[in-house]
């Protein structure tokens, strides 16, 4: 049905298909032919798939990715086409999915003729994931447009038609108006200039509004077309003269009559006053009728100038700005406010020494008419007091008033008692906070003398006492105010101290268990997910699985203060070193128990690995920008490398006198023949810190380097930076890359794309050739790659390439800590270690999980794993976790010659668990 409706959409692009119009009929025994008819019963359950050609060419997938993202740009296009509403989640969405179909097609344009690959071709598989997401964001925002923006499009359109079907009545209107008025300019003398200018104007007035009209019922027209064009194939001139003119037209036609009529007022010898009116009249609506043209006219301009970020007021205060920082204006500005800022001081100066003089003399006057101030009946005497009448009892009501505020205690509540008839003098302003009591015995003070003439008066006795009270008022309300509520170091000390927990990963939880607690109960039903192995696989994993039931902590070392970076054994198996944040690495002698041999100390900078030398005898730490050297047996440091670069990982040659550095630029400033990308560059070095040689793999930031035996060729893992065209991802995942290097000619052998987070590789030699195991970050399993040499066709070159064996399953989503690791004889088992704590052991031929060892056995979170190669019975490893311990995995001493210490006849067959790669259970 989708293939139909386009084809009827578009008939020249899409064709129909093909249907056989003859019905198909069965013959029977009888001789009676039935017709093959739908059932209307059931409703079918899939829907149609639609018809895909069977001859695509598998090496020309990129172009088909580029096909596509073209059609989602012509698709985002004609959405576009509809000016009324523009959505912009839509907009993003189809340009983020077109800038990531460009980007996939520009990457697997480096992959010719390895279409048919199956890492290739799973790679694309993961890509469809990506692409399902991309639709499924487009889709909802689809949904979105349609339930908001069609309706505003439908408006839109529909405003837009009925504005232009009203423009063409009012353009049809004041034609009208014009052709009747321009009866009254032929009785004027055509000889006139004046009645010459009045014809002139009318006559374009006239034009204009016909004009208009016609041009408003052609854009409708227009708009309402079916056949018209898009508006990207039409010229930029019919779309100005069909949506603009009409407007346009009717403004010059308004514009022209009414100059037009102010000439006609003149010209037909009017009254003075009747011209006179009719010109402002006229003037202040062309005026008005300018400004508005002008302000749409500008926000239509800002509107296309910055695509509707920036309103017209916005624009023109930017404007604004940018004209006073001119030079000769700024300084025009400053002067005049500098001019304006003295003139207000000047003005503020004079006017206090007016009212300063003003005031001195009111003092004055009221002094010599003994007049009712608080200072004048302060400063009588007591005889006078005395003398006064009972009935004046404002002065005493204000002095014990004053008393009351000025000597209430801080917890007391502000109360003014009555007034006395006849009081003390009050005595001079104690201090805001003194206790002075209201019967305090103070001494009298004479009363202030008077100001000298033109200086402001010193403040009164009264004013003084006022404003004191008022003071210890307020400073008393806010007192009480701050002693009801609690008292910030009180609401502090009442805190709970806050203790410190787990982290999530480190929670003991239920569900995964052992292989030694699936050998514990019996009775259990045994299914079986693959076929039996062969008898060699049987016998080799019923060996392998007691040896590690019986593995389980025998030492916990207290290493570090810091979390465990990294940890791993000699090739010897002699010594074990760690590596942390604490700024130290130590190295242990292995035995029973571990011993402390060597605190290597470094100065600054985090612990971030260490590496052993083939032989053993040396040890590499690796810093930020930096690496030492360090002997084994007496823990010296022997060099200091410095690197103008960051160093990511370290990497020794099979033949031990040199070493490979991962290193990428640093973030702060480095040399100008340092890349400025993020590129790497593998550098090797020797033990001296001589550089040997450098080595470019790419547009690759590459986070782990290994080295094949025969030391010919490296394998790097890391991200793409870039596509070949400069590319980036706008929404999905960067592509990773498994990048072969040959040494020898210095180029790029072969590359395979992941779209998972791959950290770290491992190169080891097992029965069945050359192998590397890919760990990843998150929850994405470790994986194994078996490395092959092909012989190309082109040039019979021998080629590198990298062929996925198994990917190592856990029971449940798992988030893994650190890298993974080869362990047992001959590389028989993978390591691998959960931030929760988990420990996972598969079998590395079969990929079978052979034990697990739950989180609830040691608790903690572990960061880091590391296999001791020369312990082969019985077998060893370290665990590295946050709170800085390593803790030491083997079995006890005094289980070795104990037979019953684990219960299980391994002579039966070996099966595995049907749900998972468990193995199934043995009967005692």
């Amino acid at each position: 049905m989708p293939r139909e409706n386009a084809a009827d959409l578009f008939p020249r692009k899409v064709s129909h298909v093909a249907r056989d119009s003859t019905p198909s009929f069965d013959v029977h025994p009888g001789g009676q032919r039935r017709s093959k008819r739908r059932k209307w019963g059931k409703a079918h359950l899939h829907i149609p798939r639609p018809t895909v050609s069977e001859d695509l060419d598998q090496e020309k997938f990129p172009d088909y990715l580029e096909a596509l993202a073209n059609d989602v740009k012509t698709f985002l296009n004609c959405l576009n086409e509809f000016p009324e509403f523009t959505d912009e989640a839509v907009n993003a969405s189809i340009l983020s999915f077109e800038g990531d179909l460009r980007y996939w097609s520009s990457c697997l344009r480096e992959y010719p003729k390895q279409f048919r690959n199956p890492a290739v071709q799973r790679y694309i598989h993961e890509l469809s994931q990506e692409m399902g997401d991309h639709i499924n964001g487009i889709t909802s925002s689809l949904c979105m447009f349609i339930e908001v923006g069609v309706p505003t499009i439908r408006f839109a359109q529909k405003h837009g038609s009925s504005n232009l079907l009203n423009l063409s009545t009012i353009a049809t209107f004041f034609s009208a108006v014009t052709a009747t008025t321009m009866q009254f300019s032929y009785e004027l003398d055509p000889a006139q200039t004046s009645s010459a200018i009045v014809n002139t104007f009318w006559f374009s007035s006239l034009v204009f509004s016909i004009a208009a009209a016609v041009n408003s019922l052609l854009g409708l027209t227009w708009k309402q077309a079916m056949y018209r064009s898009p508006g990207h194939r039409v010229p930029w001139w019919v779309l100005i003269w069909i949506k603009r003119s009409p407007l346009v037209f009717l403004v010059l036609s308004v514009a022209c009559f009414s100059i037009g009529l102010c000439a006609f007022s003149y010209a037909s010898n009017q009254p003075h006053i009747t011209s006179t009116f009719t010109t402002v009249l006229t003037a202040f609506t062309s005026f008005g009728l300018a400004a508005v043209s002008a302000w749409f006219a500008s926000e239509r301009w800002a509107f296309s100038r910055h695509r509707g970020q920036k309103w017209l007021s916005d624009v023109l205060k930017e404007t604004t700005n940018e004209f006073i920082r001119h030079p000769a204006i700024s300084w025009l500005y400053k002067l005049t406010k500098f001019l304006s800022r003295n003139i207000v001081k000047f003005n503020e100066l004079v006017s206090n020494v007016f009212s300063g003089f003003s005031e001195s003399c009111c003092f004055r006057r009221h002094s010599d008419g003994e007049s009712d101030d608080i200072e004048a009946n302060t400063s009588s005497t007591s005889g006078r007091q005395q003398s006064e009448p009972p009935g004046s009892p404002e002065p005493n009501r204000a002095q014990s008033s004053t008393m009351t505020l000025a000597a209430l205690p801080s917890t007391s509540t502000i109360r003014l008692p009555p007034a006395l008839p006849q009081s003390p003098p009050p005595p001079p302003p104690p201090p805001v906070n003194s206790p002075t009591s209201p019967n305090d015995v103070v001494p009298e003070t004479p009363a202030s003398p008077p100001a000298a003439e033109g200086q402001p008066p010193a403040m009164s006795h009264g004013k003084l006492l006022w404003k004191n009270a008022i003071r210890t008022v307020k400073l008393h309300s806010n007192i009480n105010a701050s002693s009801s509520g609690s008292h910030p170091m009180t609401m502090l000390a009442s805190r709970p101290i806050p203790e410190r927990k787990g982290t999530g990963s480190s929670s003991i939880g239920t569900g995964m268990t052992g292989l030694a607690s699936a050998f514990s109960g019996a009775g259990e039903r045994r299914r079986t997910l693959m076929p039996e192995p062969v008898s060699n696989v049987k016998s080799r994993l019923s060996a392998l699985v007691p040896k590690l039931a019986l593995l389980e902590t025998t030492q916990d070392l207290p290493a570090h203060s810091a979390l465990v970076r990294h940890i791993q054994f000699s090739p010897d198996g002699k010594y074990l070193a760690t590596s942390s944040w604490d700024r130290t690495s130590v190295i242990y002698k292995v035995g029973d128990p571990f011993v402390s041999h060597k605190i290597l100390g470094h100065t600054h900078g985090f612990v971030g690995q260490v590496a052993w030398s083939p032989t053993g005898n040396i040890l590499l730490t690796k810093l930020k920008q930096g690496i030492k050297v360090w002997t084994a047996e007496n823990g010296v440091c022997t060099k200091t490398i410095n690197r103008e670069m960051s160093v990511e990982t370290l990497t020794w040659m099979p033949d031990g006198d040199s070493f490979l550095s991962v290193e990428a630029p640093s973030p702060v400033a480095v040399s100008p023949s340092v890349p400025t990308a993020e590129q790497s560059i593998v550098t090797r070095i020797d033990i001296k810190g001589k550089v040997l040689d450098s080595y470019d793999l790419g547009r690759i930031k590459l986070y782990d380097v290994a080295v094949m035996p025969d030391s010919t060729r490296i394998v790097g893992v890391g991200t793409l930076l870039e596509s070949p065209t400069g590319l980036k991802p706008s929404k999905s995942r960067d592509e990773k890359r498994l990048v072969v290097y040959n040494l020898e000619t210095k180029q790029v052998e072969s590359q395979t794309p992941v779209l998972n987070d791959v950290r770290d590789i491992t190169i080891a030699q097992a029965r069945s050739g050359t192998i590397a195991l890919i760990s990843y970050e998150n929850k994405a399993p470790p994986q194994l790659w078996k490395i092959e040499l092909l012989k190309e066709q082109d040039n019979n070159a021998m080629v590198a390439r990298l062929i996925l064996r198994h990917t190592y399953m856990p029971k449940i989503p798992v988030d893994f800590a650190g890298p993974s690791y080869f362990g047992g004889q001959n590389n028989e088992l993978v390591l691998c270690a959960g931030k929760a704590g988990d420990i996972h052991i598969w079998d590395q031929e079969s990929a079978a999980l052979l034990h697990l060892i739950p989180a609830k056995v040691h608790g903690g979170d572990l960061t880091c794993i590391a296999w001791n190669h020369a312990a082969e019975d019985p077998y060893m490893f370290a665990t590295g976790s946050h709170d800085g311990g390593v803790r030491v995995w083997t079995r006890l001493s005094d289980e070795l010659d104990d037979p019953n210490h684990f219960p299980i006849s391994v002579s039966r067959p070996f099966r595995y668990d049907r749900f998972n790669e468990y193995p199934g259970q043995h009967k005692i």
